[in-house]
């Protein structure tokens, strides 16, 4: 059997299915800084780079607040190494995700394994250090997203969860949970996974990395330098206070240009619209496109809350119209208190390009279609869009699951797409008792012989008919109750085949979706130990994204 196979995942983004694949000329107006699969936009963006370099956050200064960052959870070698290109002016590809309990869905280590592959290209292609840089949003307050994953086992696929402790609804990396939520989160973990030669080496490294006060951002930040620390893999947290201080100037600047910023957003958000497409991010007219962490002098809500802001009276306000910050008021807190701002998904790429040398940016399909609605934006700015990388995504084979498709003669396609079609087929194939079919028989025949006996009742007696039609229903209901528990007498004799149907399903397209949106890591490597994710970095860069199907 072929190890990896292409295999083309249906897209709910039109846009960037056509960016991917090159198939709509009329993109290059919207996402205008080339395609990762043409060498010359590397060296096109790359001069770019040089020539705005006063535009961006000093080198240093970024260098510096990463590299403080990056020793906290834990630095390689190589990362360190990264970090002196970084100050040295390196380009970098970056992409980022929300932090999730225990790195979240695949996805995100395929986002990963995207900007190590993409960076590794670039630099190939432009002879420099292209430093791969992972920016983990923090900033986000969406605690039901970040807060569980999926695990499959023998038992199928369950969702393990932790709580989120009482308190301001502020950012993830704000939200520092108790040493016992940790504690039941990580025994939740240990009691699905099955016992393994990796499963005592994974769960200390987790026991090592939890504790009280520790965020979510924490854990999954530790991980993932711990997965990719060997790549040189830089790691950045959005909401982290150095971070913030070198931000201050670009909050400063959509701040006072706040409505050119508007305008621009709509004005792409038409354009797309214009050429066909839907837009994925709501540009609301009066919001400001920045969040505010409430600060502890504010007599409405909570202190610390993470709100949106709005343009109201000359100042701003939060959705709920309770609360009103002046322009001046917000514009000095971009000096004094710049941890106090952060970003939304149409901010946040124009203060990415501030803060890094971006040479390429690594999204999914969902990103791209909102990054489509940047481009003014960053015009408005002086700035251009970066190259836009597709992100890579991945389906998980193992060796049980192949050996089962082999038997059952289906294809990835079939589980995919026809799975319950292909299952319902094959079961009818175990039947030789046609148990369906000599039932339906049998109703037949004891209706047509039935009836006739009811019209005669009836011509005795009108007021039988309905008796006798009472009596034929419920012999009926007889037949259908032995039918039923003789079906079921039969999935039963099948029990350990359909076990495999649904292992099948639960490891490749669980919940009826792409595995990479359901499942997480901690299974394979339970599994595999590091293995299959070196299989992962091992594979060519491709350029245009694709799915690829990886057997173990």
């Amino acid at each position: 059997m072929t190890s990896t196979v292409y295999y083309e995942l249906p897209s709910s983004q039109p846009l960037s299915e056509a960016y991917g694949k090159r198939t709509d000329s009329r993109l290059e107006s919207l996402l205008h800084s080339g395609h990762p699969s043409d060498e010359q936009a590397w060296f096109a963006r790359a001069e770019k780079l040089d020539h705005m370099l006063g535009m961006r956050a000093p080198a240093a200064r970024i260098a510096e607040a990463l590299r403080s960052y990056n020793a906290r959870i834990g630095m390689s070698p190589e990362t360190e190494s990264q970090l002196d290109a970084i100050e040295q002016g390196a380009y970098v590809v970056v992409g980022g995700q929300q932090a999730g309990l225990w790195t979240g869905p695949l996805l995100v280590i395929h986002k990963a394994v995207t900007i190590i592959s993409a960076a590794k290209h670039a630099s190939a292609i432009l002879g420099k250090t292209v430093v791969p840089v992972f920016w983990i949003a923090g900033e986000d307050h969406d605690w039901d997203e970040a807060n569980h994953i999926n695990v499959s086992s023998e038992q199928g696929v369950r969702k393990l969860a932790i709580a989120r402790p009482e308190g301001a609804r502020t950012s993830v990396s704000r939200t520092a949970l108790d040493l016992e939520a940790w504690e039941k989160a990580l025994a939740d973990l240990e009691a699905q996974l099955t016992g393994t030669e990796f499963k005592e080496p994974l769960l200390e490294k987790l026991r090592a990395w939890i504790g009280d006060g520790v965020s979510l951002s924490d854990v999954f930040a530790r991980m993932i330098a711990w997965l990719f620390g060997q790549e040189g893999l830089v790691l950045l947290d959005a909401d982290d206070a150095a971070l913030r201080r070198v931000e201050a100037p670009m909050f400063r600047r959509m701040l006072g240009d706040n409505d050119a910023l508007e305008a621009a957003y709509a004005e792409a958000g038409a354009q797309v619209q214009a050429l066909g497409y839907a837009t994925q991010a709501a540009a609301t007219s009066g919001c400001a496109n920045l969040f505010l962490f409430r600060p502890e002098d504010q007599a409405f809500g909570k202190a610390g809350d993470r709100v949106l802001l709005y343009k109201r009276d000359g100042g701003y306000t939060d959705k709920k119209g309770d609360a009103f910050w002046s322009s001046d008021e917000l514009l000095a807190w971009t000096d004094t208190h710049p941890e106090r701002f952060s970003n939304n998904v149409l901010t946040r790429p124009i203060m990415q390009d501030y803060v890094l040398p971006v040479l390429g940016a690594v999204l999914g399909p969902g990103e791209i279609a909102y990054w489509a609605q940047t481009g003014e934006a960053f015009r408005r700015c002086g700035m251009e869009m970066p190259i836009l990388v597709p992100r890579m995504s991945f389906t998980l084979v193992e060796g049980t699951a192949a050996k089962h498709m082999d038997k059952y003669g289906l294809t990835f396609e079939d589980i995919a797409v026809r799975f319950e079609e292909r299952k319902q087929a094959w079961l009818a194939e175990q039947d030789r008792f046609d148990i369906a079919n000599r039932f339906a028989e049998v109703k037949r025949e004891f209706t047509a012989l039935y009836e006739p006996v009811v019209e005669l009742a009836a011509e005795v007696q009108a007021g039988l008919k309905a008796l006798g039609t009472t009596n034929m229903n419920k012999i009926l209901e007889q037949i259908a109750f032995l039918e039923a528990r003789t079906s079921d007498a039969f999935r039963k004799s099948n029990e350990a085949s359909l076990r495999h149907w649904d292992r099948m399903e639960a490891a490749l397209w669980p919940a009826g979706k792409p595995q990479e949106r359901i499942l997480n890591m901690t299974a394979y490597w339970n599994r595999h130990g590091s293995s299959w994710l070196e299989k992962l970095l091992e594979l060519p860069y491709d350029p245009n994204g694709g799915h690829r199907i990886v057997y173990l």
